[in-house]
């Protein structure tokens, strides 16, 4: 089959910047389909989080030329500082919205980690900045924009690298945070991804980058499909099919009406079929009204959103596109989360040998203050402390859980109420610990250390512990909801429960850790199945190239 021209605009992505899963998916399944042959581009903003990555990735590629120095922080900000046309722009649009706004729409931990603080591996691309701004028409102007260059890197040397384009502009994206600060959601969200969506397609023109799709996520890049319909449609853009992925439904883009001239559309779009909610602008309802096909990070969560229960206020939306809606699951990159390889943990193992397991659980005792017991069942939990976690159902079962004799383990942080529950519980037993904030070697070892793994969340789009938890054969204990009940299989690679209540967590558990002590033969051949099952992205890869081909088919009529 001939190869595909990918673009994908996204408002984070792995290693350049990251608050929650898009980012994951954004850094990892470019990179799978580049493997498989596919010319893949990623537009998304230059935060300032984004830009000391690449003041690193620079530095690391100067070092490696003979007789260069590193390059600091700063440098890459300053390059941005010489266009007079950005500079220009900036006042007009430092008035295109107040600072912070409340909104329902705030991220679930706005002072979360930013991502982009990772070390840049040693094969070097060297990030550059285009010769020429890039004029975006936004808010009833333009702006213009800087635009960097630089690669997704892959994990095998040698492998094709996506090209990454970050839209530059300071005013909108060099701030701390990257969907709001500890004040709230920034109020100029809109004119914020405004720019990134319409600017975008502008790059498309600027490059003569014409793709056969273009893959947007969530609201934040749900404008261009509408863009493709409304302004492109006598351009060479107008044959690109679009995909909208939903990550999470509960996040949606609303905006009061009156900022409509903010985003270049008339007021002819501003209709229950497209922008309008309750007399609202909703940005991911127009993405899906107008996006070739919906897709969702798992087939049941596909289903669930169609729901009165699920669906957020926007069931009836997803319904009227029937068929459009799928779901394919997220995968992980197994070249990080592999207990045969992974350098944060005591020992490494695999299915074929699980002898390192047990020395990563004593190391796990041992660094969290708990008596080091090969006998014990050790439990752990990774989470946002929140109550769509179901951290509140956990609270109730906690007595019930400790009473089995087992100890726990949580790495986490939110709700504040939660935070200083379970610190006083782990001051106070021998049996239970909490790290509040997150550590990501903590968070290898709690996987490769722990027996269980709790997930009782209300809802989970796709989630990715469950997935670390198989791959490292710790038993997954989940509510059967979303990608949790698509990826784990009841009494054969975890343990399921269906009600959303502290007795069913609890008589679960209780299960799990009798099956652990009664049958630990039986116990054995359920972690030997969960570490056999393939979640890496080459699968999911193919999902998506299907679904492209799909969606060229339904736009153009062509079959590629």
């Amino acid at each position: 089959m001939p190869r595909l021209k990918i673009l994908f605009v996204v408002s984070e992505c792995v290693p350049f910047s990251k608050t929650g899963g898009l980012a994951d998916v954004a850094g990892a399944l470019p990179l799978a389909l580049a493997e498989a042959g596919h010319d893949v581009r990623v537009v998304m903003p230059a935060y300032r989080v984004a830009k000391r990555y690449l003041a690193r990735q620079i530095a690391a590629a100067e070092q490696q030329l003979e007789g260069s120095g590193p390059v600091s922080a700063p440098a890459v900000a300053a390059a941005a500082a010489g266009t007079p046309a950005i500079a220009a722009a900036d006042a007009a649009l430092a008035e295109a919205a107040p600072t912070h706004v409340a909104s329902p729409d705030a991220a679930p931990s706005l002072m979360a980690a930013q991502g982009g603080d990772g070390a840049p591996p040693a094969e070097r691309f060297m990030p550059h900045r285009l010769p020429d701004a890039l004029g975006v028409p936004v808010g009833g102007g333009e702006a213009w924009t800087g635009i960097w260059e630089t690669r997704l890197e892959p994990g095998t040397p040698g492998a094709p690298a996506p090209r990454v384009y970050l839209i530059e502009h300071d005013v909108l994206y060099d701030r701390d945070g990257i969907y709001g600060d500890a004040h709230g959601e920034f109020g100029d969200n809109l004119i914020r991804y405004a720019l990134l969506s319409r600017g975008a397609l502008q790059l498309c023109h600027a490059l003569g980058f014409w793709p056969d799709i273009v893959h947007v996520h969530d609201w934040q890049s749900a404008l261009v499909p509408l863009y493709i319909n409304v302004l492109e449609h006598r351009s060479p853009l107008a044959r690109a099919a679009t995909v909208l992925t939903i990550h999470n439904l509960g996040y949606q883009g609303w905006f009061n009406k009156a900022q409509l001239p903010i985003t270049g559309l008339g007021w002819d779009q501003f209709h229950r079929f497209c922008l309008e909610a309750y007399d609202s602008i909703n940005l991911l309802k127009a993405g899906i009204y107008n996006a070739t096909i919906v897709s969702t990070v798992s087939p049941r969560y596909a289903q669930e959103i169609q729901t009165w229960e699920g669906g957020e206020g926007l069931d009836g939306v997803l319904r009227d596109r029937g068929s459009d809606v799928v779901g394919i699951l997220n995968g992980i990159d197994d070249s990080i989360w592999n207990p045969a390889t992974d350098p944060h943990i005591a020992a490494t193992y695999s299915a074929e040998d699980l002898s390192g397991k047990r020395l990563c659980k004593a190391a796990l005792q041992r660094e969290m203050g708990l008596e080091e017991r090969p006998d014990v069942p050790l439990l752990g939990l990774i989470s946002r402390l929140a109550t769509q976690k179901g951290i509140d159902i956990l609270a109730g079962a906690l007595d019930h859980i400790l009473s089995l004799d087992v100890q726990f383990v949580i790495l986490g942080s939110g709700e504040r109420w939660a935070e200083d529950l379970f610190s006083r519980i782990s001051g106070s037993s021998d049996r239970f610990r909490v790290y509040v904030g997150m550590n990501e070697g903590l968070a290898h070892r709690i996987e490769a250390g722990a027996d269980l793994f709790l997930m009782p969340s209300r809802y989970e789009p796709c989630g990715l512990n469950q997935l670390y938890s198989q791959r490292y054969g710790t038993l997954p204990v989940v509510r059967a909801v979303g990608g949790l009940d698509d990826t784990v299989e009841n009494n054969v690679t975890g343990f399921k429960f269906e009600e959303m209540s502290s007795m069913a967590l609890g008589n679960t558990v209780a299960w799990a850790v009798h099956l652990y002590r009664a049958d630990p033969a039986y116990f054995r051949t359920m972690q030997l199945r969960a570490m056999k099952k393939n979640f890496g992205w080459s699968h999911q890869a193919r999902q998506y190239e299907a679904l492209y081909r799909l969606a060229i088919s339904r736009r153009t009529g062509r079959q590629i």
